[in-house]
């Protein structure tokens, strides 16, 4: 067989390693992997008319050119958040471009029909794309037109439905907890209140679960509005009551005050989103004007997906990858690799769309005190939910 590989969406620590896994299962049992550079940019890209356009967007993977990319962070094969189902007049290749295209007079346009004629121009008999729910609820709309698709989750929010784990994840947490703690001693130094801002744009468990390891004072998530002042008198509490008077809160960029709603800058990219981030800012700025307390802000963002994975997401992505592979030979398309309960296991890959996967606020998080709730474990998955 001839199988595709893409990556899109944000970059997560765990992207290489899986995709180094896939090629040396897929060659060792005799296929040939083809990786799509830039996500479905890439293919949105390719002229099947011309061949350098082909030689830009597209690489043939195997053992010797992935030998060593499981050591390293990020993706190699680069990622994208284009929707070929929406892609903005300004951003059509100009080959696309017919006689009744006009600029200034479109809306967002649909090239899936131009997608699946590459597909078939590539000779590909399976694709398989790893990524978050935008890029996976794609590759579901290429399976509703027949094409053999796979989905393999990836997002270091852990917010894809239909897992309990998405690759990236506890590199994220990882890496926040060790920022929060490496900043306790600037915010000791000065004795400052701390406001550290996480990844999250709509689900609140990193930092539900970063704040829980990393023992902060408050933690907000995404999923219940708070009261700035209130916070503000909260940490000023523990401040005192700490001997190196300090106190530090990790909170959510998708985090909104009660009165108001989340912040998010530019314009929207093509599955809706704005850029998200600042709630932390905003937050330690009332919170020094309220309380007259110095306060400390640091948005942690891109950090926590900066370097190589750690163990579990190394361990997650061998397995997904051979999973997907499993369900390829098989021929089992049209569904998504996942961990339910702790255990490997596949699910329908539309089922993305069909639901919201967020933080069970009156199980794990305590909305009157801001902090996470996680005394009685027993039952529980390893992440808790």
């Amino acid at each position: 067989m001839r199988i595709g590989i893409l990556t899109g969406g944000g970059d997560v620590p765990g992207l290489n390693p899986c995709i180094r896994a896939f090629v040396y299962r897929a060659e060792d049992e005799g296929h040939d992997v083809l990786g799509i550079r830039r996500g479905w940019a890439g293919l949105l890209h390719i002229n099947p008319d011309d061949a350098q356009t082909l030689e830009l967007n597209t690489l043939a993977l195997n053992k010797q050119n992935t030998r060593a990319v499981g050591r390293t962070g990020g993706t190699f094969l680069h990622t994208s958040r284009t929707n070929p189902g929406s892609v903005k007049p300004q951003e059509v290749p100009a080959f696309l471009h017919d006689d009744n295209f006009n600029e200034a007079h479109q809306e967002r346009l649909d090239f899936t029909p131009h997608i699946l004629n590459v597909l078939e121009n590539l000779k590909l008999d399976a694709l398989v794309a790893i990524g978050g729910d935008d890029t996976l609820g794609y590759g579901s709309r290429l399976f509703k037109e027949n094409f053999p698709f796979i989905a393999i989750p990836k997002t270091m929010d852990n917010d894809v439905y239909g897992t309990d784990y998405c690759i990236g994840f506890s590199t994220a947490v990882t890496r926040s907890v060790d920022f929060i703690n490496q900043l306790r001693t600037t915010s000791g130094s000065h004795e400052r209140l701390t406001i550290i801002e996480l990844f999250g744009r709509n689900s609140g468990e990193t930092c539900l679960i970063s704040a829980y390891l990393a023992s902060t004072d408050r933690a907000i998530i995404s999923e219940v509005p708070f009261d700035p002042d209130k916070l503000g008198e909260l940490l000023v509490r523990d401040r005192q009551n700490n001997p190196s008077r300090y106190a530090i809160v990790a909170i959510s960029e998708g985090a909104h005050f009660i009165d108001g709603s989340i912040v998010q800058t530019g314009e929207k990219d093509a599955y809706g989103h704005q850029r998200l981030g600042g709630i932390g800012l905003l937050t330690a700025e009332r919170i020094k004007q309220t309380t007259g307390k110095g306060t400390l802000y640091q948005q942690l963002s891109y950090l926590m997906r900066t370097g190589a994975p750690d163990s579990l997401d190394l361990m997650v992505a061998a397995n997904f990858a051979n999973l997907a592979m499993d369900l390829i030979s098989q021929r089992r398309y049209g569904r998504m690799v996942a961990l339910q309960e702790g255990r490997y296991t596949h699910v329908p890959a539309n089922i993305v769309s069909q639901g919201i996967r967020r933080v069970d606020v009156e199980d794990l998080y305590d909305s009157v005190n801001y902090l996470p709730k996680l005394h009685k474990v027993e039952g529980m998955p390893m992440f808790l939910y």
